[in-house]
């Protein structure tokens, strides 16, 4: 099969062939017809993740394909099916997993970091009957793939993490993937919304996914004081969705009394473990969450509001580019917001 892989932490990748997979006990292969270039890629790719341990190496985490082998031990899928799967793969058996909460699996699997990923022809996936999501005919594959990280991750995080409720402020500090897909969820969800980024086109887009006010952090010397002064008092919730010290500390700092923040982006390199004002979490009784991805038994409440028409993930899609393209992509990742997802259509391409 073509696959981008490389062979040092952040050495250039390259498009080569590699032998084709074969599918474990209770996982499946699936022909991969899109993949998406997300900023855990890049965290991956400079050897940020302790997942990834060999090498050479092949990203991707977000996708959607088409089940083309099953292991013997999976009763669900037969072949043929048009999938897609979260970023993190549940066991089934452990402890959170029973309860639920695959997405803190204790055993989980992760196409792109525990094991060689989506930016490739085929892609192996565990645990099939706990992990796959049948797609319904009207999302297509860009879109689906558009939904197994950032997209979903951000449906947990504002509607079951963040439990956002109508009329309520949302701040969202970081304007990528993530933080686009949480602004269109949360306006979605009745809430009021500020995008911060330090991207003016990126604010763009973020108003035009219905956020009410913006705030460029190259502009603005003290954001959160920026998004005290809109709110009349600060946000109801603020989410960091880029994963830095200072998008963490603003969310932090402009939250009103008894705000919730939620912290969705991944920290790493000297942000790893960042000073944070605790003095506010004290002061203001401030709630920290954690969020990390959405379980696939979550996903027919995010598909619902797609069909019928309350979220439209593909606005969230900048451009798609083909497998040859992607290296150069997740290169790009180290600068600035992107001005939404950028996809890997393995049938296409720009």
């Amino acid at each position: 099969m073509r696959a981008a892989l490389f062979h040092q932490f952040g050495a250039p990748l390259d498009v080569t062939t590699v032998a084709d997979p074969t599918p474990p006990p209770h996982g499946v292969v699936l022909r991969v017809t899109a993949s998406g270039i997300c900023r855990s890629d890049w965290h991956g790719w400079q050897g940020h993740d302790t997942d990834i341990t060999t090498l050479p190496h092949i990203p991707g985490h977000e996708l959607a394909g088409e089940v083309v082998a099953v292991g013997g031990g999976v009763t669900g899928w037969r072949g043929g099916e048009r999938v897609t799967t979260p970023f993190v793969c549940g066991c089934g058996g452990c402890v959170p997993c029973r309860r639920g909460d695959h997405q803190v699996c204790d055993h989980q699997t992760q196409p792109g970091f525990t094991h060689w990923g989506s930016w490739a022809e085929f892609v192996v996936i565990h645990h099939a009957d706990v992990n796959l999501v049948a797609l319904p005919a009207s999302i297509d594959a860009v879109t689906a793939a558009s939904l197994g990280c950032r997209f979903a991750t951000a449906f947990r995080a504002v509607v079951d993490q963040g439990a956002v409720v109508p009329g309520e402020w949302v701040a969202v500090h970081g304007c990528g993937g993530v933080g686009l897909s949480a602004v269109m969820i949360a306006v979605a969800s009745g809430a009021r919304v500020i995008a911060v980024d330090v991207d003016a086109a990126t604010l763009v887009r973020a108003r035009e996914l219905g956020a009410e006010a913006a705030v460029n952090g190259r502009d603005v010397a003290d954001v959160a004081g920026a998004i005290h002064d809109l709110t009349g008092g600060g946000a109801d919730l603020s989410i960091d969705a880029l994963g830095a010290r200072v998008t963490a500390t603003n969310s932090i700092g402009s939250l009103r009394k008894n705000g919730r923040h939620l912290q969705v982006g991944l920290l790493a390199g000297d942000d790893f473990h960042p000073p944070l004002p605790m003095e506010l979490v004290i002061a203001r009784e401030l709630s920290l969450i954690g969020s990390h991805g959405m379980a696939a038994h979550h996903y027919p409440r995010m598909l619902a509001m797609i069909a019928d028409g309350r979220l439209d993930p593909r606005k969230v899609v900048a451009h798609t580019v083909s497998l040859a393209a992607a290296p150069a992509e997740l290169a790009a990742m180290a600068g600035t917001s992107r001005q939404g997802m950028v996809v890997i259509d393995m049938d296409g391409g720009a």
